[in-house]
């Protein structure tokens, strides 16, 4: 059962000061490959699964960000976690 709506903005500082859309492309490449269910809004990612699968997500992505040298890594993450079951569309169905 999905309990857990999980946001995520991943701010990456770059190897070389170059720019972060390539990396946060790659950390929604992670959550796509998840096989999660996710909306990609402007200033974050929102996901919804279990809890442990949102955390080991996290760890995915940040995982990742090391493979790709990048020197330091801030992911703001926010979790709203329902026992009894919450989706995207509990939340957002009257504004779609």
């Amino acid at each position: 059962m999905q309990d857990t709506l999980m946001s995520i903005q991943v701010i990456p500082k770059t190897p070389n000061g170059e720019d972060v859309i390539p990396y946060v492309d790659e950390a929604i490449s992670i959550i796509e490959k998840s096989g999660l269910e996710f909306r990609v809004n402007p200033l974050e990612t929102t996901v919804q699964g279990t809890m442990s699968v949102c955390l080991i997500l996290i760890q995915n992505i940040n995982d990742r960000m090391v493979e790709l040298k990048v020197p330091s890594i801030i992911s703001q993450v926010k979790f709203y976690h329902v026992p009894t079951g919450i989706t995207m569309d509990d939340l957002t169905a009257k504004y779609d």
